[in-house]
């Protein structure tokens, strides 16, 4: 039997996102493995380790705004360009000071590694334009991420042009850590090119509009660093304890478990805005749609997890050569974060709706905690290897242990379980609205 919802425009919403996001996966695995090979892995941890230090300011810059932004519109469709213009204040603000920090950090955690600190300051430069990401979620919230698709694409392909430039040229690892930021550039202003074609709400600032969305979306805050702790930190803590080669060896590991992810992200994007509309007039159809959403999270997450399990030395021979040979045990475990990981993405929703994101800066405290634990144990012993771990075990406590040990989040934890063993995933004949 066929679901109604998959002939829905989410789906087609999410065509789009996927469509494109293929295309740039293509481009990636091009582009990417030749610069990887290029840099080598001493290189190439050093840049995901720039990389990993941006990432952990990057909650912060969001000010857990894109969580609530899509509930924003529909609450107050009256104030959309308000709404956005001052999120995008509020957001510039907080990523020139975040700039500054990450980069006083570099000077103190790094000092006496100029190269490390040169590398750090080109990344940040990404936190200033991935402001207005901001109107990403505007096109989303009108299920035309037709637009979006685009313009990631767009912007893909002109840092994808601006790398093999740089292979060409033989350029050194800055202009590569630079890349990142390219990105960000010429997806900002597609962005807005594209907000301005398809006559969206005039952008106003408004300090009491921004303060009103800051004190929905706060909460957001805290539990985004504390994710981005458990997110980043081991590569932080690898290159501190080991070295750069290990660092390379697991970002390599993680790249190949995000090459597909975008397919997850443009299903959760794009069944969103149903779930909101739904919680607002079917509390049944509301927890069907979670359900069903945690299902395709889940299983095809296993279903990916298991060709990498299989197949993981002979990707990474093909792919990046015998010199990143040792990425292949730390992509065997930690290709299993990625269901426990999007789980936990796909909940936002769930989360919002009920309002219960008071929540949320307490798990993630926990879960930090634990992960920094977790990979001061495993990393001295393992290496990449027990990063992975740490990371892998943090995310199951985070998605599910946990939410089930707090009265309030149990009912998501037990939609999980329930989505994980199919109950009531499937609609029934006389369900109508399923």
């Amino acid at each position: 039997m066929k679901l109604n919802f998959l002939k829905s425009k989410e789906v087609k919403n999410a065509g789009w996102l996927i469509g494109g996001k293929i295309a740039q996966m293509i481009l990636s695995l091009f582009v990417g493995v030749l610069s990887a090979r290029y840099l080598g892995p001493s290189n190439y941890g050093l840049i995901s380790y720039g990389s990993a230090m941006i990432g952990f300011f990057m909650s912060f810059c969001t000010l857990g705004i894109n969580s609530v932004i899509i509930k924003e519109f529909f609450d107050n469709p009256d104030e959309q360009g308000k709404a956005i213009g001052s999120s995008i204040v509020f957001r510039l603000v907080s990523s020139f000071c975040s700039c500054v920090v990450v980069i006083a950090a570099s000077f103190i955690i790094d000092r006496g590694s100029w190269e490390t600190i040169v590398i750090v300051a080109l990344c940040s430069v990404s936190l200033l334009f991935h402001v207005f990401d901001t109107i990403n979620y505007w096109f989303q919230a009108q299920h035309r991420s037709k637009v979006t698709a685009i313009a990631t694409f767009i912007a893909y392909v002109a840092t994808s042009v601006y790398k093999i430039i740089l292979l060409i040229l033989n350029k050194s690892v800055f202009w590569f850590a630079f890349a990142t930021s390219v990105d960000y550039i010429v997806l900002s202003i597609i962005l807005l090119i594209a907000y301005k074609k398809y006559d969206g709400p005039k952008l106003s600032f408004s300090f009491a509009k921004g303060k009103s969305i800051l004190g929905k979306s706060y909460h957001y805050i805290l539990s985004g660093m504390m994710v981005a702790i458990y997110g980043h930190t081991d590569k932080l803590m690898l290159k501190q304890m080991m070295n750069t080669e290990e660092v390379g060896y697991y970002a390599t590991a993680t790249a190949i478990c995000a090459m597909w992810t975008f397919v997850l992200t443009a299903i959760i994007d794009s069944m969103y805005p149903t779930i909101v509309k739904a919680f607002k007039t079917d509390q049944k159809l509301f927890e069907n749609r979670n359900r069903q959403l945690y299902a395709i999270v889940f299983y095809v997450s296993v279903f990916v997890s298991v060709i990498f399990l299989i197949f993981g030395n002979l990707i990474i021979r093909i792919l990046y050569g015998a010199a990143y040979m040792p990425a292949a045990a730390p992509l065997k475990v930690v290709t299993w974060y990625t269901a426990f990981s999007y789980f936990g993405v796909a909940r936002t929703a769930w989360i919002v709706c009920n309002d219960m994101q008071k929540y949320l800066k307490y798990m993630y405290i926990f879960a930090a905690i634990l992960n920094v634990a977790l990979n001061l144990v495993f990393i001295p012993i393992m290496g990449a290897i027990g990063a992975a771990l740490a990371s892998l075990i943090t995310q199951i406590f985070t998605s599910i242990v946990l939410p089930y040990c707090i009265k309030d989040l149990r009912p998501n934890a037990k939609l999980m379980l329930e989505a994980i063993i199919l109950k009531d995933v499937l609609p029934r004949r006389n369900k109508k609205n399923l």
